[in-house]
């Protein structure tokens, strides 16, 4: 029983940290995910070794798929709140007049914005280059200000000009 326990854990940590190299490797991280690799390939060889020895049970294989799956899982959910990389945010709202711009600049988001032309008239268009950290509460501040706003949020990977390429790192 304590085996079993083991490869799951096992899978868990090594599934964990796969998730999390190949994040980084995307975010252009390649050092961070480089060493992070030589732990994983250890917990794998690790893991990969026990099931080998025991490939008459069928429960250790059993395990060894459900520590897997719980690795992906748990892997995404260490992503999650790691919020590793920038947000871009689009948001267009149905007043030209609106105050969200200077009230979003206020609370220290970088925001461009300009008038753009919708299917019922006149809209404000606004562009914020935000943490991933600090996405939920920017779309907090934008629904307190203009709760029928439409937000659309995307992930950059390059950053060339504007005043965020000083604190950011470009690849």
């Amino acid at each position: 029983m304590l085996l079993i326990f083991l490869i799951i854990c096992i899978n868990i940590v090594y599934v964990s940290i796969n998730t999390l190299r190949t994040i980084l490797v995307i975010k252009g991280q390649r050092l961070l995910a480089s060493i992070l690799s030589v732990f994983e390939v250890g917990v794998y060889l690790y893991g990969l070794t026990i099931v080998l020895n025991n490939l008459n049970s069928p429960i250790k294989i059993i395990a060894y798929c459900i520590g897997y799956g719980l690795g992906v899982y748990i892997g995404s959910l260490i992503e999650q709140r790691l919020a590793l990389g920038y947000v871009q945010v689009q948001i267009i709202v149905d007043s030209v007049a609106n105050e969200l711009p200077n009230f979003l600049r206020k609370k220290g988001f970088g925001v461009t914005s300009w008038t753009a032309e919708g299917r019922s008239g006149l809209r404000l268009v606004l562009q914020v280059l935000a943490k991933r950290s600090n996405e939920k509460e920017l779309i907090k501040l934008v629904n307190e200000i203009a709760p029928n706003a439409f937000v659309i949020s995307y992930e950059p990977k390059h950053f060339i000009g504007g005043f965020w390429t000083k604190n950011i790192r470009n690849f």
